[in-house]
């Protein structure tokens, strides 16, 4: 047994690196031991901590309420610069969920310093509350050093605390797909949680608008494009990747007999194009790309700067998703952010990891192994337009 496992089990409290900053910590259902780190480091008697593991298949066992996809965004989340905020409807660890008991925080690390270990901890800074954290073990406070019953030296650490990432909604249910939020910035950047839980960033549809114009100053004219390159008479349509309903409203026009069905997975962008669609000729529904797609068949299915969020298998995948959901000779269009043939076209800023664009050929081949005959209406430095039909 290591001398970190022994004295977390003998009740005592460590001064230890985790993979951020220098923190504190004790047995979680110990409340001797609770009470003494709360007092080391003047911590409000009804402020939560985290419960952390050492290694993520202890975590996931010690958890089995968890549901599948909140299991699977935290395989991709964990280890990590990362405290996860879960539903805690069995009320585990009540010592660390103080003030809402159906809540736990959870942190899995790899620390090279203390090794593995089965031991599970409920840890919080190595600091004075409301004090800045520690990066090396000399700015740990020596009030707290005094205190301690082991302290571990592991050199400087990167110095910020984890990323506070609330998954308490990420699950979802039959009817609605699950949410996420940052509840405080830190370690991991906004970005990196987003490309690993397959979730779209938390805009403000308000500013939506003014800002897709500034970021896409060619905006304007790639929603023309694309519905010129939707067709005619089109009597059902299926829109991927709503947001705020300006695509599907442009579609409406274009097609006045047509009903329209549109997904997103952002409640708030959907809730928005509520309030500028006909309600009677369009149904609003929350759900990703990769989800399955509403029945068929439709006369036309469009996408307007959705699709380039998916890597290469995804756009493939959805690809022959939508020629299954389309009629026969009916029209998939695309406009979306690529990546252009010319490397100095590339003048769109992205988001490492959550844009994912691919170019106009690898595209092209993933529709035609889907069954579309397709081709390129517009471009414009590394926006595209692509119209495909659906083929048999």
């Amino acid at each position: 047994m290591s001398e970190f496992a022994r004295v977390i089990r003998a009740g005592g409290v460590v001064l230890f690196p985790s993979d951020t900053v220098y923190g504190l910590a004790c047995a979680p259902e110990d409340p001797g031991a609770v009470e003494r780190l709360y007092r080391i480091k003047r911590r409000e008697p009804g402020k939560a901590a985290a419960v952390m593991f050492f290694s993520l298949d202890p975590a996931l066992e010690a958890l089995p309420e968890l549901g599948d996809r909140t299991r699977a965004a935290l395989r991709r989340l964990l280890p990590g610069g990362v405290t996860v905020l879960l539903s805690n409807s069995r009320h585990r660890w009540p010592l660390a969920s103080r003030g809402d008991p159906a809540t736990i925080g959870v942190r899995v690390v790899s620390v090279p310093a203390i090794g593995a270990t089965e031991v599970v901890v409920l840890q919080s800074s190595a600091n004075l509350s409301g004090e800045p954290e520690a990066r090396r073990l000399g700015d740990v406070p020596d009030s707290i050093r005094a205190a301690v019953d082991l302290e571990i030296d592991g050199g400087e650490l990167p110095g910020t605390a984890s990323t506070v990432v609330d998954l308490r909604a990420y699950e979802g249910d039959a009817m609605r797909v699950g949410s996420w939020s940052i509840a405080r910035a830190g370690a991991v950047a906004e970005s990196v949680i987003a490309a690993a839980l397959g979730g779209q960033y938390h805009f403000d549809p308000a500013g939506y608008a003014t800002m897709i114009r500034e970021d896409i100053t060619a905006y304007g004219e790639l929603q023309e494009q694309l519905v010129a390159s939707s067709g005619e008479r089109a009597q059902r349509i299926l829109d991927l990747g709503t947001g705020t309903g300006e695509t599907a409203a442009l579609l409406l026009q274009r097609h006045p007999q047509a009903s329209l069905v549109g997904i997103d997975e952002s409640p708030a962008m959907l809730a928005a194009a509520r309030e500028a669609l006909p309600a009677e000729r369009v149904r609003l529904l929350a759900a990703r790309l990769q989800d399955p797609l509403p029945a068929g068949p439709f006369d036309l299915v469009a996408s307007a700067l959705a699709v380039h969020h998916l890597d290469g298998g995804e756009k493939a995948d959805l690809f022959r998703r939508v020629r299954s959901v389309l009629a026969p000779g009916g029209r998939f269009a695309l406009a979306d952010l690529v990546v252009p043939a010319d490397p100095a076209d590339a003048v769109i800023e992205g988001t490492p990891g959550y844009d994912k664009p691919s170019t106009v050929a690898e595209q092209l081949s993933w529709l035609a192994d889907a069954g579309f005959d397709a081709g390129v209406s517009w471009t414009r430095q590394d926006l595209a337009v692509i119209a495909a039909v659906a083929i048999g």
